[in-house]
């Protein structure tokens, strides 16, 4: 089995099953549901609506759209009775008054340290820019508190084979220095349907119904 083929086994978290929860402003309306939680985060329009609808198997459930800052709510989607998938607002620049791009920028710190079911953090990487220092800045508070998190290159279409290496490489060399970073890099495009299959399986993995069978998997 090649890297990015999918067992038939995790199909069921990913077959359009998936649906929108509820939308979040504050640290009040987060879920008390005990249910774990893998969230998708990055900078503004890096394409984060478009690989949830593309990795879920679910057209048109996270709005997409090319303006910078569309996404102002943590917004909370289903997968499965034990695992719930989490987009967060984009951070960096966006298009949208000052005073809400700091609220949300909040919200998105207090979610990611403090939020115990969060299981892994999958950080979006514009395979066009590679990391930036605004990505740094968040891998630094993760690294502090110990939150998990692995980078995913979007857009892996977008760009010429060549630069899409040296930016994987530059950011290979940022990851092995962090404490908190998973070793392994995904690289993906939800246009092109590159990489979505070893991202579903890392986020079935966090599953304990499926666990088991990516360590089986992963040997291979």
């Amino acid at each position: 089995m090649t890297r990015d083929n999918c067992d038939p086994r995790f199909t069921k978290l990913f077959s359009g099953n998936a649906y929108f929860v509820k939308g979040v402003v504050d640290e009040a309306g987060f879920p008390m549901t005990g249910q774990k939680e893998v969230c998708f985060a990055g900078r503004s329009n890096v394409g984060k609506s478009s690989l949830i609808n593309a990795v879920t198997g679910t057209a048109g459930l996270a709005r997409t759209s090319n303006t910078p800052g569309r996404t102002q709510e943590i917004n909370y989607f289903y997968l499965s009775d034990e695992l719930f998938l989490v987009d967060l607002p984009g951070y960096g620049f966006a298009e949208a008054p000052k005073e809400k791009v700091e609220i949300w920028t909040s919200l998105i710190h207090n979610y990611l340290l403090g939020r115990q079911e969060l299981k892994r953090a999958f950080l979006l990487i514009d395979s066009r820019h590679g990391v930036k220092k605004n990505d740094e800045e968040i891998f630094d508070k993760m690294d502090n508190v110990g939150v998990g998190y692995q980078l995913v290159f979007t857009k892996s279409d977008k760009v010429k084979p060549i630069e899409l290496e040296k930016k994987l490489k530059a950011a290979y060399e940022i990851v092995k220095k962090r404490v908190a970073a998973h070793p392994k890099i995904l690289v993906t495009s939800a246009q092109d349907g590159v990489g979505l299959n070893r991202l579903r399986m890392e986020i079935a993995a966090l599953s304990p119904e499926y666990y088991y069978l990516w360590e089986e998997l992963d040997k291979n």
